[in-house]
């Protein structure tokens, strides 16, 4: 492809691929004709008179969704990854008789559309409607960022990020960034209306997710904000509702704010920083208990009675046990500032700045600095450590502590933070240099945090890990950052304080607030990057008065810690994940005044932002074709309803189980027709995510959910999945690894494509995409589908009649791999479900084929297997499984209506036994004989008892018995088993070894740890029964005609080693015969 770069692959040949996206799109297209993914309630007179458990078993349903997208560009591969969750459930779930219920909804609410519209509305005025005026080398050069630390950096970044944004791409304006989306430039002026943006990008997502062959239900797809004004009485009803239920509140929250204009400053009022807010701090009051000689020279007169303070801003207020010393930045002017009569802050002009809209000093937006100072002169300061096992500490200089985040003034705790350990590293190497006395370098670092990665001293770790030698390595260090950061909050449990032994995530907040309530530390916020308004004043963060939605208030709390409890969450992980996020999720803003959305009902100067109005829309799935035809509900659906009639007691009737309304604004059959279709469909059985939504999004929904529904119409299930790689690298522009799902698709097909994300991961950790394997799938389905219509259009070529042992041995394996490849699609463990319902399958009929090449196949076995293979591929490979199914078996029905297949005998455990056996005696036999001619091919082959490379034979010795030695060891560690604790004492095998005088002998030991083995592999009973549960002598003789024919061998015979005793053997063959042992046969090649 012309797009790949050194991050991705480039095909080489094209031919396959385009044959199978013909394939592709001509079911597709019968698919969509045939309608075959629209799916409905069963009708009120089938369910009449039945329970609910007679319902769940007569007419069961599945019903799966993942976050609806935002709509400012096209899907990624990472939405089609999440997508593909759903999407193969999807498939399997049809395949068990159930109602099938996956839809797909297009998310509009918030600010990014809005912020983008603007600037497309103002580089118009700039460069003209079709941006005609616009000259590259008269390009103003862009504003560098604010220097920050690495968070601000980031944050500095995210106020640009996003499909409609200049990640990576370099492009400073937003219609050059539309075109790089490829939006022809005469179509960009319409982008200005944010409202096209919502017309403009549904249909071709949905167009994506038909070429991706997803078995969505479109007819009840919407779209959000005012546009659609079912979906925005849906938002009032629930937004009216959690109000009346005191769920939401007015108070103090955090809010960009302009002092020079005097009012919030939001997106639309930025000239830099859309989409940027707040970030909390805990602010740690470090009290000076002597300042050096030349910092009390400026400092003590301008102060009066007044204690002071170094103020420092901590995002690990968890972390503060350990503090060894402080950090200030020796280049930077701190100001002294009187926070009221009593107290003096030392930080930054900018973070005092934000303190004085905060409530934090005694008059509101007024700083009162009564001193400037050097950070150089601060050095040496001895100030007392809040909650540090080190109760007095100094201050120290840092050359990476940047006056644009923060206060300025930086804690240090070596043992958790990289930059504080890699500091106080070389300030100890080089006290003179620095100019630091050795005493104020003395505390070392004080163990915090545990984690199972890195110990009790993370940061230590994993600079070692990461080779970091100064301070000066500033990207290791970031890196370094992130890595201990995130070990300690996910993984950390705490070692010391109050809260010792808690999981970090839960004793943040509680150490947080234990810190502000006695006064040492209090809540400080600051913006998340450089924050301009149109009137050129930067922002700061003000604590002003808003609408929130008050979680974690303890008995909502205890409601949604009760769902999470009872939900499946498919892993531990995501487990711990929700049940961290409860322990701390508190208040969270839930309007906003800019952006798209829905207004709050009794404020209507307030939109409900974003993550408020998306928390139970998976219940408006249920009932939207009822309402509406199209997205944005222009059109109403075919109970013929309009918005205006879906009042909040009508709402709440349908949803809640309300009383119906008198007069009612619309006819009372038409709402029990709604209320039948989400009682029949709701609960949802599943949402899949990533994990990164578990803090807001999933746990917000978990919320809204136990405050508004009864607990049967509770989520069922959560999965989270983690971020999908691509080749092994995160997938970015800049990697040139970055793709759309259509690109995705456009390169290696759906099915190739589908494949390939199922092969790339289901836990919560980051999956990788492979391009590699991608491209492989594309030959194997290519090769697979021929070989299937060769063996079709060829059946009467096959072997007919009585079936015979491998033919037995492949109709058990089949339906051993049936009914695990079940298991596996119920679990949603997709990369288990391919290795063995797809890789396994034909690994199976490879054998098969390969036993069997001297009688041929069964035509019935080999019809039945590629019925099997389509129908276990068909939940990942649907187009290929419809190929099979219409075009080569030429079933006249769809496969998407087929249905699991049954096995067709009772899976028997002996016969898949002896097929292992089988398998496993050639494999060695093959092994040695490989070996030998390798030793002879280098002249160290010895004493070879037999030329390989002559005419030659083999005898295969078979025991029913096992040597009395082994029997011995057996029954010792029968001895040594404890059946309550399911474990062998090892300690009293030796001894029994001693006692019995087998410890010397060098056979004993490997053989108890192989038999060990043998207990985990088979069961503790088989293994100590030792008996082998099939003839080993008939299977060997099934084989005999393969073994002579791939061996190239002129005799093979089989003897029972009591026969063969009965001859006269040389020492060598004797010594050989009596190795064999049941399960485990002896072998001899000579030369005839």
């Amino acid at each position: 492809m012309a797009n790949a770069s050194a991050n991705t692959i480039e095909l080489a040949q094209t031919g396959k691929r385009d044959e199978l996206r013909e394939l592709e799109l001509k079911y597709q297209a019968r698919w969509e004709k045939e309608r075959l993914f629209e799916v409905e309630a069963p009708s009120p007179e089938e369910l009449s008179g039945l329970t609910p458990a007679q319902i769940k078993e007569q007419y069961p349903k599945w019903f799966g969704n993942f976050p609806y997208p935002y709509t400012n560009g096209s899907l990624h591969l990472g939405h089609a990854f999440t997508i593909s969750k759903i999407e193969f459930a999807a498939g399997y779930h049809r395949m068990v008789g159930k109602r099938v219920l996956f839809p797909h909804g297009f998310h509009c609410t918030g600010m990014p559309i809005k912020a983008a519209a603007d600037k497309i509305e103002r580089e118009i005025e700039m460069f003209g409607e079709n941006f005609e005026r616009f000259v590259p080398d008269e390009e103003p050069t862009p504003a560098a960022p604010t220097t920050t630390s690495d968070g601000s950096a980031k944050a500095v970044d995210k106020g640009k990020k996003g499909k409609v944004a200049a990640k990576a791409t370099g492009l400073q304006y937003q219609f050059q960034i539309m075109e790089s989306m490829g939006v022809p430039r005469e179509e960009i002026k319409k982008f200005a209306d944010p409202y096209y943006w919502l017309k403009y990008y549904p249909p071709i997502c949905i167009e994506d997710n038909k070429l991706f062959g997803s078995r969505i239900d479109w007819r009840r797809s919407f779209i959000t904000t005012v546009a659609n004004p079912y979906y925005d009485a849906f938002v009032r009803w629930q937004t009216n509702k959690l109000y009346k239920l005191g769920k939401i509140k007015f108070g103090e929250r955090y809010t960009v704010y302009s002092p020079k204009d005097g009012q919030p400053c939001m997106d639309h009022d930025r000239s830099e920083g859309e989409a940027l807010g707040p970030t909390e701090y805990t602010g740690i009051k470090m009290e000076v208990v002597s300042f050096p000689d030349a910092a009390e020279k400026v400092i003590r007169e301008k102060v009066g009675s007044r204690k002071v303070f170094l103020v420092a801003a901590t995002l690990r207020p968890e972390t503060m046990y350990g503090q060894t010393n402080c950090f200030v930045g020796t280049q930077i002017k701190y100001g002294v500032f009187g926070i009221n009569d009593k107290e003096a802050y030392v930080c930054t002009y900018r973070a005092a700045r934000n303190m004085a809209f905060q409530g934090i000093t005694a008059v509101r937006g007024e700083v009162n600095q009564l001193a400037e100072i050097e950070g150089s002169l601060l050095v040496g300061t001895k100030i007392k450590a809040p909650l540090s096992v080190n109760p007095e500490v100094y201050v120290l200089p840092m050359e990476n502590v940047l006056p644009t985040k923060g206060t300025g003034v930086v804690t240090s705790v070596p043992s958790d933070s990289p930059d504080d350990f890699q500091t106080l590293t070389d300030l100890r190497k080089k006290p003179e240099f620095y100019k630091v006395d050795p005493s104020w370098v003395q505390y070392d670092p004080v163990p915090v945090i545990s984690t199972p990665t890195y110990g009790e001293m993370t940061a230590p770790a994993v600079i070692k890990q990461l080779k970091i030698q100064s301070q000066k390595d500033t990207k290791q260090l970031a890196e370094a950052k992130e890595i201990a950061y995130k070990e300690g909050f996910y993984n950390g449990t705490m070692l010391v304080g109050e809260f010792k032994g808690l999981a970090v995530q839960e004793a943040k907040p509680r150490v947080r607030e234990q810190l502000i309530s006695s006064g040492l530390a209090f809540a400080y916020a600051e913006p998340e990057g450089l924050i301009i308004s149109r009137s050129s004043d930067e922002c700061v963060i003000a604590l002003m008065d808003q609408w929130y939605l008050d979680y974690g208030e303890p008995s909502w709390r205890a409601q949604a810690e009760k769902l999470v409890a009872k939900m499946e969450t498919y892993n531990a992980e995501t487990r711990n994940a929700f049940e961290g996020v409860l322990a701390w999720l508190n208040k969270w803003a839930c309007a906003r005044t800019y952006g798209l959305g829905s207004k709050i009902p009794w404020d209507p100067t307030f939109l409900v932002e974003s993550l408020s109005d998306s928390t139970i829309y998976m219940a408006y799935y249920t009932i939207a074709h009822h309402l509406h035809s199209k997205l944005d509900g222009s059109e109403p659906g075919d109970l013929g309803i309009t918005a205006d009639q879906m009042t909040d007691e009508v709402w709440d009737y349908v949803l809640n189980g309300g009383p119906f309304p008198d007069p009612a604004p619309l006819p009372k059959e038409k709402a029990d027709r709604l209320k039948h279709d989400f009682n029949y469909f709701y609960p949802f059985d599943v949402r899949s995510s990533g994990k990164d939504l578990i803090p807001n999004h999933l746990t917000f929904c978990v919320y809204i959910h136990a405050a508004l529904f009864p607990e049967e119409k509770w989520p069922l299930s959560m999965r989270t999945n983690g971020h999908l790689m691509v080749n092994g690298q995160k997938m970015s522009k800049s990697k040139g690894n970055s793709m759309t799902m259509r690109q995705c698709i456009e390169k290696f097909g759906a099915d190739a494509t589908r494949l390939c994300l199922a092969d790339a991961g289901d836990g919560i950790e980051d999956a990788n995409f492979d391009e590699k394997t991608a491209n492989a799938n594309i030959l194997r389905l290519h090769t697979l589908i021929a070989w299937c219509d060769e063996q079709i259009k060829n059946k009467g070529q096959l072997r007919t009649g009585e079936k015979n042992y491998h033919d037995l041995v492949f109709e058990h394996e089949v339906n051993d791999l049936n009914i695990k490849t079940k298991q596996f699609y119920a679990d949603m463990t997709y990369k288990d479900a391919l290795k063995y319902g797809f890789y396994e399958l034909q690994s199976t009929r490879d054998w098969y084929r390969e036993v069997t090449a001297d009688v041929g196949m069964h035509a019935d076995l080999v019809e039945w297997w590629i019925r099997t293979a389509a129908l276990l591929a068909l939940p990942v490979a649907p187009h290929f499984a419809e190929h099979v199914w219409s075009t080569i078996l030429k079933e006249p029905k769809s496969v998407q209506l087929a249905q699991w297949p049954a096995v067709t005998r009772p899976v028997d455990q002996t016969v898949l036994d002896s097929a292992v056996y089988m398998r496993g005696t050639i494999k060695t036999m093959r092994d040695a004989e490989l070996s030998l001619l390798k030793k002879m091919n280098k002249g160290k082959q010895g004493q070879a008892t037999y030329d390989p490379k002559r005419p030659r034979a083999v005898r295969i010795y078979v025991s029913t018995a096992f040597p009395e030695w082994q029997e011995t060891c057996v029954q010792i560690v029968k001895d040594a088993y404890s059946p309550e604790h399911d474990k062998v004492d090892d300690a009293k095998v030796r001894e029994l070894l001693t006692q019995r005088g087998l410890i010397k002998d060098k056979r004993a030991m490997p053989f108890v740890q192989a038999f060990k083995k043998r207990m985990q592999q088979f069961g503790t009973q088989t293994a100590f029964n030792r008996t082998v549960p099939f003839s080993e002598v008939k299977i060997l003789h099934e084989i005999l005609p393969y073994l002579k024919r791939t061996l190239n061998l002129t005799d093979a015979e089989v003897l029972l080693v009591d026969d063969a005793k009965s001859k006269d053997l040389s020492t060598l063959t004797k010594g050989l015969v009596e190795s064999a042992e049941p399960g485990n046969p002896a072998f001899e090649y000579y030369n005839v």
